[in-house]
């Protein structure tokens, strides 16, 4: 950095801008330069509002091509940072530093230091963007990624960087999240990994169990041992310390650990660094879309993960198991946070239009009995006789009744279901289909998350409120009553997808990519430039 400092300072001392190629620079009146300079970031900056806002602002004064230690640091940290943005898992050749520093050499006048200022101002704010909150924008690689990105102002970088500590303002840019460090970590890691060999052959099985013997199990076996879920040995057998390296594996994968090496446990075994590596780097962009305040308490619910946590201060208090949207038509879960205000006690079901005329109505067409534990209602939520109806002259467009399934054990939503207001129509609620909680990928429902322990997941939320919060709901449920229960302090709600996870102990986990969203999205990352720094040219 110190040869970039001192070079970039020889640049742009006031007496160093020659006209030409001569040796000498030609005598030219102070104020010409001046306002050719200011000429120059006029013309440069006109493309761009924010950019030609903040130089308007500050009288058109450099921050970059001056001849000052504070220009000259700005310069020096903003060249460091674009060379490392790769550490970051962003293309340095997004932001071109060798031909931004060919572009500084060249300097000779004024105007060309006017077009500088505002060429090195273009690449900053890039970056800065680009590290702080992503360089992609997530509703172009898939619709169901509706995160709100809380972008910052682009003139305010420029005004607060021109006010800071070059190195204390280029250093606060990433996220700070204890996820986002854990993430850099695991990629310098992975690609070393990478370098080395990655874990080996894959294991051709479909799947074994504990007995198996024969070259497949001796594949596992290496597998195993390659992946550290497994001490050196020369066993050949599906033994006991293999079925127990399985069970750790599967753990570390949210995946039933029965021990087994089932389809899905082995087609997560039979993944490779390349491919976890992906995640990692998707992951980083992913938290830099993430990168707010999530709430001292708020609730968590990661799609591939297949949970739903309550986090206080920082620490996991409560987890259960999920069952999220189908993956299929319009039915996988969004993404998007909100705020829960309050749960439904004995809540009946509002049937979804959706459900309503492309399930039900096919149904009830072929037989007015259909779904005979639904009611259908008119407008005005008054119960209708089937009998009078003729359900064979409506279509999806002009089917002009609703449907709703009153509180019962056998309601879809289960017993409870907890609300944050959303334009999706999703929220959390309780399921009569238990059994679906057994599964490795539990993606079954129309959008909605359902959970696994709905009832433990409501003492845990109106513990800050009730000093007797099983007893409360309880009392609440044992009325048979639909009943709103307010949160006094309403909780975030973040519904996120991530395939590279950290677990409490600070050591990266890895899912399935459910939907295929993280391969949009490092297939967008490849086409912007992001190469994996473990695979050679």
């Amino acid at each position: 950095m110190n040869r970039i400092s001192s070079r970039l300072k020889g640049l742009f001392l006031a007496t160093a801008f020659a006209v030409g190629t001569g040796m000498v620079a030609l005598p030219v009146p102070a104020f010409a330069q001046v306002t050719a300079f200011k000429q120059a970031i006029a013309e440069a900056a006109s493309d761009d509002a924010d950019i030609a806002a903040f130089y308007r602002t500050n009288g058109y004064q450099p921050i970059w091509t001056g001849s000052g230690e504070e220009d000259l640091n700005r310069r020096a940290q903003l060249m460091h940072a674009i060379r490392s943005a790769a550490g970051h898992g962003l293309p340095v050749a997004r932001y071109d530093p060798e031909g931004l520093m060919e572009r500084l050499a060249s300097v000779r006048t004024s105007r060309d230091r006017g077009m500088a200022e505002v060429e090195m101002s273009r690449v900053f704010l890039r970056y800065a963007r680009d590290i702080q909150t992503g360089m992609l924008t997530p509703k172009r690689i898939d619709p169901a990624i509706v995160r709100e990105i809380p972008y910052r102002d682009r003139t305010g970088y420029l005004t607060d960087l021109s006010t800071a500590k070059p190195a204390a303002f280029f250093r606060a840019l990433p996220p700070k999240s204890m996820e986002y460090n854990a993430l850099i970590k695991e990629k310098v890691a992975m690609e070393r990994l990478l370098l080395a060999g990655g874990w080996g052959p894959t294991v051709p099985a479909k799947s074994l169990k504990p007995g198996a013997t024969g070259q497949d199990v001796i594949a596992l076996r290496n597998r195993l041992i390659a992946m550290d879920y497994l001490d050196r040995t020369n066993a050949r057998g599906y033994d006991a310390d293999m079925q127990a390296a399985v069970q750790q594996f599967q753990i570390a994968h949210g995946l039933n650990d029965d021990g087994v090496a089932g389809a899905e446990t082995m087609r997560q075994i039979n993944v490779g660094v390349e491919k976890r590596l992906q995640s990692v780097m998707v992951a980083l962009e992913r938290e830099r879309w993430f990168n707010t305040e999530r709430g001292k308490r708020h609730v968590l619910v990661n799609i591939p993960d297949f949970s739903a946590k309550i986090i206080d201060d920082d620490k996991v208090t409560f987890r259960t198991r999920s069952v999220v949207g189908a993956n299929k038509d319009d039915r996988p879960t969004p993404e998007f946070s909100d705020v829960m205000e309050h749960m439904v006690v004995n809540p009946s079901w509002y049937v979804p239009r959706s459900i309503v005329t492309k399930e039900y109505l096919p149904a009830l067409k072929r037989n007015r009995n259909a779904a005979s534990h639904i009611e259908i209602t008119d407008r005005r939520g008054r119960k209708i006789n089937r009998g009078a109806v003729n359900f064979a002259k409506y279509t999806e467009r002009n089917f002009p009744f609703a449907m709703r399934q009153p509180p019962s054990r056998s309601n879809a939503l289960g017993l409870v279901k907890f609300m944050f207001p959303n334009k999706y129509n999703i929220y959390l609620h309780d399921t009569p289909a238990k059994s679906l909680f057994a599964r490795d990928v539990r993606a079954f429902s129309h959008g909605c998350v359902r959970l696994a322990d709905p009832f433990d997941f409501a003492y845990e939320m109106l513990s800050k409120q009730e000093a007797d919060p099983e007893g409360y709901f309880q009392s609440v449920l044992r009325s048979g009553r639909e009943t709103k229960v307010v949160l006094k302090e309403p909780v975030p709600v973040h519904l996120i997808y991530r395939t590279a996870v950290t677990n409490a102990r600070g050591h990266t986990e890895y899912r399935a990519d459910v939907y295929g969203r993280d391969a949009k999205i490092w297939n967008a990352l490849s086409r912007a430039g992001v190469v994996l720094g473990g695979v050679q040219g």
